[in-house]
């Protein structure tokens, strides 16, 4: 295998001006089918990586083993990758999702944006880093968790991340569903933005009220505009009143701080799927990951779209091109040691990014301790791996540089 940056190199030289948008010169909008995609790159870290010197984690989860890990654990976990962000340095960003699964039992899990380096050559993801979230300046205003404020998965489900050129983050909350804005350190910088007229049974303003969003499906993907200027929340559920299976975005100005009046429709292919995650391609299109909630042997559906806003055949839903099969890759080099096919078997396939016009990088949430798609009765690891797509996307360069 060859390194992940001349990989890169030499693909990014060759791709074609985006302003072809992957369409088929008829100017009908037709989309142009995309092939099989190949995997190019495997690195994996494993399941029981702790932050050095972190507190305990995993008091809620029993003392029974579980996937041949037995909890309470001495440390944080480096697990749940739910987000992730480049750096243009060798590693990316990657955002830990609520702890252990519910609100209930993650309240001694902090909420943290880890750091890693996948080195393609060896096969090995390296943790580098990171930052805890806290709210030190007291912008959330319900109770948290811990007195030191700093932030817990009993407080917020933080389930996807972009990175802005300043260095600050927005998150993507599920319990609200929130969008939260933090600085390079860590530290919350205004108060969590509410979804108007949506609320999951965890929100804390609820008050009694009725929710009309399902437990953990908020915002599970979110892109930033190619320009900077707005970010683009997808809904991981569907709101009550809605037709099955159809998932709200909306565009958020960053600006203004306020939501606008546009919104779009986001059709899973099947009820039961979820989206794990998005980003942009250009101005009008997103890559977003869809996935069944099967792993293992058991799993028959983990794709990536490619989406268009422009809704080409005015059914009211984003138009969407399968770029990448993700249970189907071609490996004819036998990158990391497996087959001629590849299969990214995870329940929970949640982070995707842009490497180049033809190239993306994906990793899975492995849930830690609760999944064990890649060797049956034992905890997954967090893989990273790069595929080629049979393609190039024709992106706006600025989404991937």
């Amino acid at each position: 295998m060859i390194g992940l940056g001349a990989a890169v190199l030499a693909l990014g030289l060759s791709a074609p001006a985006f302003a072809d948008h992957g369409r088929d010169g008829h100017g009908d909008g037709a989309t142009v089918p995309f092939g099989r995609a190949t995997l190019t790159g495997f690195a994996s870290l494993p399941a029981e990586t702790f932050v050095p010197n972190s507190e305990p984690s995993g008091a809620l989860l029993g003392t029974a083993p579980i996937n041949g890990v037995t909890p309470p654990f001495a440390g944080q976990p480096v697990q749940g990758f739910s987000g992730v962000a480049r750096r243009h340095d060798g590693t990316f960003d990657v955002l830990s999702d609520n702890g252990y699964g519910n609100k209930a039992n993650s309240a001694d899990f902090l909420l943290r944006i880890q750091r890693v380096k996948p080195d393609f050559r060896t096969g090995v993801v390296r943790a580098v880093g990171g930052v805890d979230l806290s709210d030190p300046d007291r912008h959330v205003t319900f109770p948290l968790t811990r007195s030191d404020r700093r932030l817990t998965g009993a407080d917020f489900d933080v389930e996807s991340m972009v990175r802005n050129p300043d260095g600050t983050y927005w998150i993507g909350d599920e319990f609200g569903p929130f969008l939260l804005h933090f600085s390079p350190s860590g530290s919350l910088l205004e108060a969590p933005v509410a979804l108007p007229g949506v609320q999951a049974p965890e929100n804390p303003y609820l008050g009694g009220g009725t929710p009309n969003l399902a437990r953990s499906k908020g915002f599970e993907g979110m892109a930033r505009a190619v320009d900077g200027r707005r970010l683009y929340p997808l809904l991981e559920g569907t709101v009550a009143g809605d037709p099955a299976g159809a998932l709200r975005m909306y565009e958020f100005d960053l600006r203004k701080r306020a939501y606008t009046d546009r919104r779009w429709v986001y059709q899973l292919e099947a009820p039961g799927n979820s989206i794990g995650d998005m980003i942009a391609v250009d101005r009008d299109r997103f890559l977003v990951i869809e996935r069944d909630n099967q792993q293992g042997d058991a799993a028959q559906f983990k794709r990536v779209y490619l989406t268009d806003t422009r809704d080409r055949d005015r059914d009211g839903k984003v138009d969407k091109t399968q770029v990448a099969d993700l249970l189907d890759l071609a490996n004819p080099k036998g990158v990391g040691g497996f087959g001629t096919t590849f299969r990214f078997p995870f329940q929970t396939i949640e982070d995707v990014v842009i490497l180049d016009d033809s190239t993306l990088g994906l990793l899975n949430d492995n849930n830690f301790p609760f999944s064990s798609g890649r060797t049956p009765g034992k905890a997954d690891p967090d893989e990273f791996i790069t595929v080629r797509l049979s393609r190039s996307l024709g992106a706006d360069p600025r989404a991937y540089r």
